[in-house]
């Protein structure tokens, strides 16, 4: 058992870090300096817990039905040519920022910075769109901290108070501030209002409804994993927003979900937690 979960702890991680994840996880961790957060911050324990993987691809799902948005990422991203590889350069994003020294994290947002200033573009409408447009970050930033958050108080191995989810949108709005957000929420009723004022400009555009269905009906993963695979996306779309799972077209079945769904989510969540515990520091990060 203990070779199956070192096997399997190290699957997840080189899937999710890439081949340069060891290397990486021993400099943001390893590195002496002063952190943008101490070991005490919420942002470390959500982060860094198995609940990310389906909220992250929840987070993905709600941010694509921003037209804007999601012709930015269609037409620059190259998700569906190397979904691995910007699933790694994010991971790789948030634990630096998350776990890493400030000058780290301050590097970081700097390079995703100089990316942004150069994704423009129009969209099929003809709607200009700009990566580096404060309003868009906002956007997508509060559909990741809501995504991440849902999903942590639904699947975590311990979900925090009230004050605790509260103290993580403060702790998010750090790397929102210096990513170019302007005034991002501080706490979880402020980020309800912030997603509350997005939705009359969501809808599923044709690029929203194709994301869809490539990362719920036709993920990259072998054949082999698809089970696996499709209790993380149907645990993805059953943490969505009730409305803007109307708005994608995604079913709901509320007995199901209750009966099957959510449970087999909370024990994928926990094999992912139980493998990934095997080594010091093998963590979703």
């Amino acid at each position: 058992m203990t070779d199956l979960r070192d096997r399997l702890g190290k699957a997840v991680f080189q899937r999710v870090a890439g081949p340069d994840g060891p290397a990486n996880r021993a400099r943001i961790h390893d590195t002496p300096g002063p952190r943008w957060f101490g070991p005490e911050r919420p942002i470390r324990t959500v982060h860094g817990d198995a609940s990310m993987f389906i909220g992250g691809l929840s987070a993905l799902l709600l941010q694509s039905l921003h037209p804007l948005a999601m012709a930015a990422v269609s037409a620059h991203s190259g998700f569906r040519g190397d979904p691995w590889g910007r699933l790694q350069r994010t991971s790789t994003f948030l634990a630096v920022t998350t776990y890493g020294t400030s000058s780290d994290a301050e590097d970081a947002v700097a390079r995703v910075r100089a990316i942004h200033l150069r994704v423009r573009g129009t969209t099929a409408e003809g709607l200009p769109y700009h990566a580096a447009d404060p309003h868009l970050l906002g956007w997508v930033h509060a559909a990741e901290t809501d995504s991440f958050l849902r999903a942590h108080e639904r699947y975590g191995a311990r979900p925090l108070d009230t004050a605790g989810y509260d103290d993580y949108v403060a702790d998010t709005a750090r790397v929102a501030e210096a990513l170019g957000v302007i005034d991002p929420p501080r706490d979880r009723q402020a980020l309800a209002r912030r997603l509350a004022m997005y939705q009359p400009e969501l809808r599923a555009t044709p690029e929203a409804r194709a994301a869809a269905r490539f990362l719920l009906l036709h993920p990259p993963v072998p054949l082999a994993v698809r089970p696996f695979y499709g209790v993380l996306a149907a645990n993805a779309v059953a943490l969505l927003p009730q409305r803007e799972r109307g708005v994608l077209r995604l079913p709901r079945l509320p007995v199901v979900e209750g009966l099957a769904v959510q449970p087999a989510g909370l024990l994928l969540t926990h094999t992912i937690r139980w493998a990934m515990s095997s080594g010091s520091r093998s963590r979703p990060e």
